[in-house]
């Protein structure tokens, strides 16, 4: 095992036991002025969080909402966004100061997964002995603009892209020369980026394959799930894979399931084994690849239960109408309206609504019962994102 798999190790197990997402005495040389993690090592959800939720419970005649904690207290971050900003010579990778384009180095992040904060800083060294300029906001001038990690279990490898203010990697070429060699069997995949927009956007829409595989796996008791390096993919995988195993359980055996927003298929393809049909609709070009490769795993007669609806999830309303189950995992603004309407209009017999949003939650709660035809009938919180103001929440819907 190399050293920096023994610290990986390490980290997991640093919060073993505890459960809860804190470890007594824990500190972090960064804060202030990182902004990474408000409520450093203070234990489960922000406590605002906390009784919004059980306010909305005892609206709808529920018990207080059960949490379900985190587990390592240290590096469970498997993914990571860094900027990089500063001279030639002197690059910084970490998190903008709140309000700023000014970058707070952070080269010991608890956090993050022990690899994620090795390959920041070869990717740095790389970036000095190169010479590669760093962005400038201001003037919109320099290469490298960010840099993406996200780390594949199974391997304890890491797929690394590098975001410039480039057309093509040529410009990066020695760079990229550098960190294939220091990383060694540490690396997964290296990857280009191009994004030469001038806004804050992170990923431009240009991947080019500098080495490696194309994806990312990851299993979540069921089938394979790829994840290209333009997918979205959660970063903290121990709770993510407690909330696909609060929503197996929650699906009969049989049931003909609808997800929308299923992105490369995390939580649809780990439940397939339960569905006796599966429809997954989505929208992101990166996340259907990912989708098409979780699929081309599976076997045939897997395979023929799955549909794949391409497209916005307020104009696939019609997924639903012959499904069991209903699944919605949306981004943090919540569901679009249209399928917000079609749900209300014609409720499944089930609706499990997975939230990254508690202020699209709240609405669309009421927005869904508002006619009488559906009810809340179930809230689970998971602390997802230690140390944040943020919730992810699990709401059981049924038709009246």
């Amino acid at each position: 095992m190399s050293v920096r798999r023994r610290e990986a190790a390490a980290a997991a197990g640093a919060g073993a036991g505890a459960d809860d997402g804190a470890v007594a005495g824990l500190t972090c040389s960064h804060r202030p002025p990182c902004p990474g993690c408000p409520r450093f090592a203070e234990s489960g959800i922000a406590a605002s969080a906390g009784a919004r939720l059980d306010a909305l419970a005892r609206a709808h005649g529920l018990p207080p909402v059960r949490v379900v904690l985190g587990g390592a207290a240290t590096g469970f971050r498997l993914r990571a966004r860094l900027n990089i900003r500063g001279h030639v010579g002197s690059p910084k990778l970490g998190l903008f100061e709140l309000g700023t384009h000014r970058v707070v180095h952070i080269p010991n992040c608890r956090v993050q997964h022990p690899l994620i904060n090795h390959v920041a800083a070869v990717v740095r060294r790389a970036l000095v002995e190169a010479k590669i300029s760093c962005y400038s906001d201001k003037v919109q001038l320099g290469l490298a603009r960010y840099l993406q990690v996200v780390i594949e279990r199974s391997s304890e490898s890491a797929q690394v892209v590098l975001v410039a203010n480039a057309a093509s990697p040529e410009p990066l070429a020695a760079c990229f020369d550098n960190i294939r060699e220091r990383l060694g069997r540490d690396l997964h995949s290296l990857w280009f980026n191009a994004n030469r927009a001038p806004t804050n956007a992170i990923l431009g829409s240009e991947f080019v394959q500098v080495a490696g595989p194309e994806s990312v796996v990851e299993h979540f008791g069921g089938a394979a799930v790829h994840y290209p390096p333009g997918a979205f993919g959660q970063s903290n995988l121990e709770v993510a894979g407690r909330i696909i195993e609060h929503l197996f359980a929650e699906i009969p055996d049989g049931s003909r399931v609808a997800e929308y927003y299923a992105g490369v298929g995390a939580i649809g393809l780990s439940i397939l084994h339960r569905a006796a049909a599966l429809r997954l609709n989505e929208a992101s070009p990166h996340a259907l690849r990912g989708l098409e490769l979780g699929l081309s795993d599976l076997a045939d007669a897997q395979r023929a239960r799955v549909e794949v609806v391409p497209g916005p999830a307020g104009e696939a309303g019609a997924m639903a109408d012959d499904a069991d189950v209903v699944i919605a995992d949306p981004p943090r603004k919540g569901l679009d309206p249209g399928l917000t309407s079609a749900l209300a209009e014609s409720p499944p017999a089930r609706l499990l609504y997975v939230s990254c949003g508690l202020d699209a939650f709240m609405a669309d709660t009421a927005r869904l019962t508002a006619s009488g035809r559906m009810r809340l009938t179930g809230i689970t919180a998971f602390n997802l994102l230690p140390y944040t103001e943020h919730v992810e929440t699990v709401g059981r819907f049924e038709r009246v």
